[in-house]
């Protein structure tokens, strides 16, 4: 299913080169980008994929979207005006009819958010702080909260999530909960979500959000550089790190090149490995 069909980022520009986030699209000959049920978003560090992410976020109002502070060159708040010289476009149903909205379960999902899910469940302290969070997040005062902590329910729901740390890794944590936060027929943001997880896991992981945006009607935009990702996700890839944001075929990225290149160099240790065994 695709949800968001295009999205043009401003084409405006500001006198000073160094504003943010007006410098990350300095240069750029294209800023526009068109979604298919999964995209991905490849570049190096510092190459503008979490803004391009976050940007998105910030026009669809998702959730998890992160508001980035005016900087010090004034009072403007360029990230806001950014923001609303973006255009977008919306898909379309099977029938042909227009999607209105967003789906209200999308959400833009940060590999932090990952790691800091797995960090609630290390400590109970930050477990119970995390529940009142949660909660209060949702409208409910924290006296009222902290009065819950005491029930039966939730201490039994606490110390599911401890046993869960217990027995799995950090990586398998990861997986669960990247695939408790997606939901069927929803628009997902995904910031590099193989942070943690083994070379094995982030095929796996793939492998699933293949199958969700095939047979649940999940729209996935990916930011990664990770070849294993890139290889094994099933849809157009964008390379940031051009000036004209070409699709670009996986075993062409530079990143990819790269791990190619070190273990071909070194092909010869794996061939005598073999031979041994």
């Amino acid at each position: 299913m695709i949800y968001l069909s295009s999205f043009l980022f401003s084409e405006e520009s500001v006198e000073n080169p160094n504003i943010y986030p007006y410098h990350v699209f300095a240069g750029k000959t294209e800023r526009r980008l068109y979604f298919g049920p999964i995209t991905m978003l490849y570049g190096n560090n510092a190459s503008g994929k979490s803004t391009v992410l976050n940007i998105i976020a910030n026009k669809l109002k998702l959730q998890g979207q992160e508001y980035a502070a005016s900087n010090k060159y004034g009072r403007v708040l360029y990230f806001e005006r950014f923001v609303e010289e973006c255009r977008f476009t919306l898909g379309e149903r099977e029938d042909g009819r227009s999607f209105r909205e967003i789906p209200s379960g999308s959400r833009y999902i940060k590999s932090e958010d990952i790691l800091y899910e797995i960090k609630k469940i290390q400590q109970e302290q930050v477990l119970q702080d995390g529940y009142v969070y949660e909660h209060v997040r949702r409208g409910m005062d924290k006296e009222t909260v902290r009065g819950t902590l005491d029930s039966y329910g939730t201490r039994q729901r606490l110390e599911n999530l401890i046993y869960a740390q217990e027995k799995y890794s950090n990586g398998e944590t990861a997986m669960q909960m990247l695939e408790d936060f997606i939901e069927p027929d929803g628009l997902y943001l995904l910031d590099e979500p193989e942070v943690s997880l083994s070379p094995e896991n982030q095929v796996l992981l793939a492998e699933n959000l293949n199958r969700m945006a095939r047979f649940l009607g999940c729209q996935f935009i990916v930011a990664t550089h990770s070849p294993f990702m890139l290889g094994t996700l099933q849809g157009r890839i964008y390379d940031l790190d051009s000036r004209d944001w070409v699709e670009a075929e996986w075993t062409e990225l530079e990143n990819v090149r790269y791990f190619y290149r070190f273990f071909e160099e070194r092909r010869g240790k794996f061939e005598r490995e073999r031979t041994k065994n």
